[in-house]
């Protein structure tokens, strides 16, 4: 069994993924915007939207979509008021199908009341939303330190090699953060200078390993809720 992933770039700087399985079902997370989309669907069906959380850059897209394929939308069960009407509200724990593949939810508040991630062991495929980034976190939009801490670790138990695929390209600017705070790290150049050679190709950074971040990203990298606080601090005036 085997699902495509493609990261669909829209708005500013975002990704919408696009996930088609060996079977033929296909699903998109966190469409920001219908028209990339579509573009890339054509006249190919689209089965699932999901969503990770409410912000509007992530959902603008899904009822366009929804009308024009016929989608389903699944989403997080909080707030919903300000989520699109979704076909099915998903809280920590639940699980469903795509295609013959499982997806598990998790919840991993933080960046946002109610935003959950979705996880797919078998690929295996990690969809992060505003929570991790490459070389970073989510900012503390409405939620503590505390709880994007523990959000992040809810990725503890995924192995090295899962996808992580998040919702911004925002890798450079990350990376430039990470090597002021950890100059040393020899993975941290290597990743740097892989990402400025993707970019000048004018090619996406992600989807990249969680081992990578594991060693590069300072904040899965913190040893303690203060030490990541205060990373998460000094980012924001970076």
């Amino acid at each position: 069994m085997a699902i495509d992933i493609r990261p669909v770039r829209v708005l500013t700087d975002n990704y919408a993924w696009l996930l088609t399985t060996d079977d033929g079902i296909r699903a998109v997370v966190d469409p920001g915007d219908a028209e990339p989309i579509m573009e890339v669907l054509g006249g190919e069906k689209l089965n699932l939207i999901l969503l990770t959380h409410h912000h509007s850059d992530h959902t603008m897209g899904a009822e366009k979509l929804k009308e024009r394929y016929g989608a389903k939308i699944f989403g997080p069960e909080k707030n919903l008021d300000l989520l699109p009407p979704l076909d099915r509200s998903l809280g920590d724990g639940e699980s469903f199908l795509l295609g013959k593949h499982q997806v598990d939810v998790l919840l991993t508040p933080g960046h946002a009341v109610g935003h959950i991630s979705f996880v797919i062991r078998d690929v295996p495929a990690l969809f992060s939303g505003d929570v991790l980034f490459s070389a970073g976190c989510g900012r503390l939009l409405e939620g503590s330190a505390e709880e994007l801490f523990r959000s992040l670790h809810r990725y503890d138990d995924l192995p090295d090699e899962t996808l992580v695929c998040a919702g911004h390209e925002y890798t450079r600017s990350n990376i430039k953060f990470a090597r002021s705070v950890d100059p040393d790290n020899l993975d941290l150049k290597r990743r740097s200078e892989e990402v400025e050679k993707l970019l000048s190709e004018r090619k996406p950074t992600l989807p990249v390993t969680l081992g990578e971040e594991r060693r590069t990203n300072p904040f899965l990298r913190a040893l303690n809720v203060d030490i990541f606080a205060q990373l998460r601090r000094e980012k924001d005036v970076f």
